[in-house]
């Protein structure tokens, strides 16, 4: 892209390719479903009858330019040892390669893959680290040992970590393994897995070229060519195919197909109405390996299915012009040359960076850091571009200019409304501009509004006066225009809920055009908008408009008049919050420049209160408050839910970390961070831009606000130590996107406060961070974290501050609540966890060492003194405001955590969402533990306790028709809305007091939710409701007893996160498990792990 943002396409001719070859050649053909095989390989194919169906080939006299793209090479080394296995699994070859950038669709970054010497066939693996490669020979080992019945004697790699851990090492031992490890530096003696890589690749990159696939696919066509290899001639195995050397059968080829070729899939006709069409367009990406079916992909709904009612165009390929700016194309694998003369000693299991690493290129192995580039280095990297598809970049965004928007309709129709909007409000006239005076110029500005979901609710076009060339004194005065703090709208929010009001909301449009101007002010006509004929003149403005300094001061002035003559009261205390009562029935407006809230508890006033507005300016109703100022706002029928889940997911996006691992706390505890860190400096822009977001994240996250805060301190010149704590913050929120603040109803108006201090925490300048939350019943409304402004000399000192600037707090929300008709009665007790501070703020005690402590911070004794306040002693593991001024200890940190919640836990839409959660893990591990666990043979009756719906014992029916009763056994709420089920019954109650009787009881995630007081409890319960030769069949996630590596383990320690964080519960051992089975009486017990996330645990009378 050049400079003035156009387009340099490169145009070239088509070259001789295979692609472009007549289909009608069969050689062509079948060299294509082969995925680029040599033609000497297809010729000894059909030569030799080594597989079925397969015509006469001949080597046309041309070349394949897929096959030179990604094929061609230099002069390989000796041929491999003449030693060769004589049996299957005498000798397996293994290697990793890898890195592979982009991530594959499934987000992996290598493959692993295993040979066997005898009959040379190949198994693939694709991981998301090195360190899977245990887990995945384990795999394998079991695989191909069960479906040939040997034994694998010999394992030949390379010395690369994931090779040579201690696990690996014992694993082999323990299985009579041989090892064998290449000497150091001599890549060649593993020579047949470092060509199998080579063929592997060529053969993929070959494919995805020849059909011009993104880089996204190189996994698909990775097991692809091990497929395709498999079925194909080696000069290893005389006269078979690697397939048929494994197994003694020869492979039929017939319904092989080109790979990234176009795909017509049936739709069944349950899934269409009449007039749907009867076939979608997939894409051909491989061959299933559990069932005769082919992989097929759509890029436009991102769905990979199973089908074999497909019908081919093998010479079609797909138009990416639609979907180029979710892809990037041609995969680059970042590994040492295959033919590499050398090869450090011990590779590393994490992925290698380049020389040139740098904080924007690579930090660590697991985790990618965000570079956001600024608008020069775009147009230097767009110039150098030359796909045609750069064009999608741009498709959809909002236009820069009027030449832009003009070009489409949506947006002719908002500059349309805009003007019609304007005129009719009278905002101007066309004059002859008078001497002296100077028009300004105006522009256009575009957005697309959306809504939480994204979605785009509206185009809208804002006539925007170039403000910036006004001069003070002439052309505008006074600018100020309050708005509501976030915090009287969380308090209103608080209110509402407690009395169970409802909040409606609603916005004025062109609410700037409202205000009357004082000051002359001229402008240009608008472009595109003109006056024919009178071009020269200019608008004479009569009222504000969008852009001028004045425009907000304005519209405050006209709304603020309007609620006067409404007989609205401006609270003193908030001039953006109006009130308005009539006997007991009360009406609270919040107003946030164009956007009101308000509630009340006579929904009749709401009807009044809109008909008003509705006269006096435009207005759009927007029902029920549900989305303001970024915060969604789920209004139940027993309280208020807000969240900023939408926000918080778009975050992680922004700054690349919506894969990152979770961890958590937001900060490390302990850590101490100053402006002279080592390490290299960041981008300050990118430092601000992320700090920002997260600032604004903390309207409805108190849990983050001190990490934030702290993070703040250092946007001058931040490094990479100052970087990784922020993007911390953001590994912490991406383990609880969903969390947020449910106000409950509650007759609990009291307002409590709580007040800490640390002390001299800040490294640079000795500070201490003073902190506070204050409370209207269950859930925290308002907090604060803020570094104080004084160097104090003891913690009595920095908590006798932080509680004076709690209670400057306090009496502002005292007068609030007063004129919102809650007057609190009773003096505001403000907890404190240091006993010198309460008594240095009731008495002036201590004189020596508070003498010089500054008269402002006195202020506290008097409103003690006049009975507005009460200081309160609190124990330190019970001082809820330590989260807002130190990293705490991740138990330390959840339970103040919760507290600073509530009981959001409460909210019915959480209880849904779990439930739904649950439901997508249940589906497929239930398929996985049907197929693998036999333990419910015998069973008649069988109870699910905590089965929510019933999903989970619909299967289990299903598998087993033998089990003629079955019970749904869950809270009286969840079973309430349980769909019916043949030969199931619905039993409410509570597992932790009863269970219903049957020959087996069967729980699923439930025992991990609970603590070990309700375990024994719950287990004792089905003891009791079990016969003599019962059991208990219990399913859950089981951590290792010594923490390692491996995928499973960290999916595990995460979920272990989730549970602690979410219930009371925790994950636990497979020994912890079989303590709980003695305790309660049972004395058999066992373990049987079923899929990479939940064991099969039997408890047996």
């Amino acid at each position: 892209m050049t400079r003035n943002r156009m387009f340099v396409l490169n145009i070239q001719s088509d070259g001789p390719q295979c692609l472009k070859m007549c289909y009608k050649d069969q050689s062509w053909l079948w060299h294509l479903r082969f995925g680029h095989l040599n033609f000497k390989g297809l010729e000894l194919l059909s030569k030799k009858a080594m597989v079925r169906g397969l015509p006469s080939i001949t080597h046309p006299n041309q070349v394949c330019e897929g096959c030179l793209l990604g094929k061609q090479f230099r002069l390989s080394f000796p041929k491999e040892s003449d030693s060769r296995a004589q049996k299957p699994l005498e000798l397996i070859h293994a290697d990793v390669c890898g890195p592979i950038k982009p991530r594959s669709l499934g987000k992996s970054n290598y493959f692993l893959l295993f040979i066997d010497d005898f009959s040379r066939k190949t198994w693939v693996y694709f991981l998301k680290e090195k360190s899977e490669v245990f887990e995945n020979f384990k795999k394998f080992k079991v695989h191909v040992e069960k479906e040939s019945g040997l034994l694998i004697k010999t394992l030949r790699s390379d010395r690369g970590g994931e090779f040579t851990s201690k696990e690996f090492q014992k694993y082999c031992e323990d299985n009579g393994i041989r090892r064998q490890l290449t000497v150091p530096r001599s890549p060649q003696q593993n020579g047949v897995a470092e060509r199998k890589n080579r063929t592997i690749l060529e053969m993929a990159r070959s494919m995805l070229k020849s059909k011009r696939l993104p880089k996204e696919f190189w996994a698909e066509a990775v097991a692809c060519a091990v497929y395709l290899t498999n079925r194909s001639p080696t000069r290893s195995v005389s006269g078979k195919t690697p397939q048929e050397a494994w197994s003694g059968r020869k492979p039929g080829i017939s319904h092989l197909r080109v790979f990234g070729s176009i795909a017509h899939v049936h739709v069944p006709d349950e899934k269409r109405s009449k007039l749907d069409d009867k076939s979608e367009k997939y894409i051909f990406i491989g061959y299933d390996a559990n069932s005769k079916g082919y992989k097929l992909y759509n890029p436009d709904s991102r769905k990979t299915i199973i089908s074999r009612n497909v019908v081919f165009d093998e010479e079609g390929e797909w138009d990416w012009s639609t979907n180029c700016e979710d892809h990037t194309f041609f995969p680059c694998v970042e590994e040492d040359d295959v033919e590499r003369q050398q090869q450090p000693e011990e590779a590393s299991a994490s992925p290698p960076t380049s020389p040139n690493t740098t904080l924007q290129d690579y930090e660590s192995s697991s985790e990618r850091t965000p570079h956001f580039r600024n608008l020069q280095e775009i147009y230097e990297v767009t110039e150098n571009l030359d796909n045609v598809t750069l064009f999608c970049l741009f498709a959809d965004c909002e236009p820069m200019n009027f030449q832009e928007a003009i070009e489409k309709k949506s947006w002719r129709n908002a500059m349309d409304e805009e003007i019609e909007a304007i005129k009719k409000n009278d905002t101007w006239e066309l004059v002859s501009l008078p001497k002296g005076h100077k028009a300004i110029g105006v522009k256009w500005v575009y957005k697309a509004k959306k809504d939480c979901k994204g979605e785009v609710q509206r185009y809208k076009a804002r006539l925007v006066a170039k403000g910036y060339s006004q001069r003070a004194g002439i052309d505008y005065d006074e600018v100020f225009a309050p708005v509501a703090r976030l915090e009287t709208v969380r308090l209103i929010i608080s209110l509402a809920a407690q009395n169970n009001w409802k909040i409606h909301q609603m916005d004025v449009k062109s609410a700037f055009l409202n205000g009357v101007l004082e000051e002359e002010v001229y402008i240009e006509q608008p472009q595109g908008y003109e006056v024919k004929g009178e071009e020269d003149k200019v608008l004479r403005l009569k009222k504000a408009l969008y852009g001028l300094k004045q425009a907000p001061r304005a519209w405050n002035v006209r709304i603020d008049k309007y609620f006067k003559e409404a007989n609205f009261i401006k609270c003193p205390y908030e001039h953006a919050l109006y009130i308005k009562a009539q006997g007991k029935d009360i009406l609270i407006v919040c107003l946030y420049v164009d956007d009101l809230i308000f509630t009340g508890n006579n929904p009749s006033m709401f009807e009044e209160f809109k008909k008003d507005m509705t006269k006096e300016f435009e207005m759009t109703d927007m029902g029920l408050m549900a989305y303001y100022l970024g915060i969604e706002v789920k209004q139940g029928n027993d309280g208020i839910f807000i969240t900023q889940e939408s926000y918080a997911k778009d975050l992680l996006k922004k700054f690349k970390m919506d894969d990152a691992n979770p961890v958590g706390t937001p900060m490390e505890c302990g850590i101490k961070l100053s402006k002279d860190e080592e390490g290299e400096k960041v981008d300050p822009t990118l430092y601000k831009s992320l700090v920002g977001s997260l600032r604004y994240l903390t309207c409805t996250r108190p849990d983050i606000l001190y990490a934030v805060g702290v993070v703040s301190r250092y946007m001058e010149a931040p490094t990479t130590t100052h970087f990784k704590s922020a993007k911390r913050i953001l590994r912490y929120i991406k383990g609880t996107t969903s969390f947020g603040l449910y106000y409950s109803i509650s007759n609990g108006y009291k307002l409590v406060g709580y007040s800490d201090s640390d002390w001299s925490g800040d490294m640079d300048d000795r500070k201490s961070t003073s902190g506070f939350v204050f409370y209207m019943g269950d859930t925290a409304f308002t907090w604060m974290s803020k570094k104080q402004p004084i160097v104090t000399l003891s913690t009595c000192e920095a908590e006798y501050v932080a509680a004076t600037s709690c209670v400057c707090h306090a009496v502002w929300l005292r007068n609030l609540l007063k004129e919102l008709s809650l007057p609190q009665v009773e003096p505001t007790k403000i907890f404190v966890d240091n006993k010198s501070a309460i008594a240095l703020a009731k008495n002036p005690v201590f004189h020596d060492r508070s003498k010089h402590i500054h008269t402002r911070y006195h202020y506290i004794r008097e409103c003690i003194n006049k009975n507005d306040v009460q200081m309160e002693y609190v124990k330190t593991h019970d001082q809820v405001a330590d989260i807002f001024t130190k990293p705490l200890k991740k138990e330390v940190f959840m339970k103040f955590r919760k507290r600073a919640y509530g009981y959001y836990l409460k909210q019915e839409e959480m209880n849904e969402l779990m439930v739904k959660a649950m439901s997508g893990v249940s589906v497929p591990f239930m398929r996985a533990m049907l197929e693998g666990y036999d333990g419910f043979q015998g069973v008649e009756k069988l109870v699910d306790v905590g089965g929510s719906g019933g999903d989970c014992l619909r299967m289990i029916l299903q598998k087993h028709p033998t089990i003629k009763e079955g019970i749904n056994f869950d809270l009286p709420e969840v079973v309430a809305k349980a769909p019916p089920t043949p030969y199931v019954t619905h039993v409410g109650g509570d597992m932790v007091k009863s269970i219903p009787q049957a020959d087996a009881i069967f729980m699923k995630w439930v025992l991990t939710t609970w603590t070990d007081k309700e375990i024994k409890e719950i287990m004792r319960n089905c003891h009791k409701a079990l016969p003599e030769v019962g059991k208990v069949i219990a399913c859950e996630p089981v951590v290792p007893e010594h923490s390692d590596e491996s995928h499973r383990t960290r999916t595990l320690l995460e979920c272990d996160i989730f549970t602690m964080t979410i219930y009371k519960g925790k994950l636990r051992t497979e020994e912890q498990f079989r303590q709980f089975a003695i305790d309660a009486g049972f004395p058999r017990f066992r373990a049987i792990d079923v899929d990479h996330f939940f064991t099969v645990l039997e408890f047996q009378k």
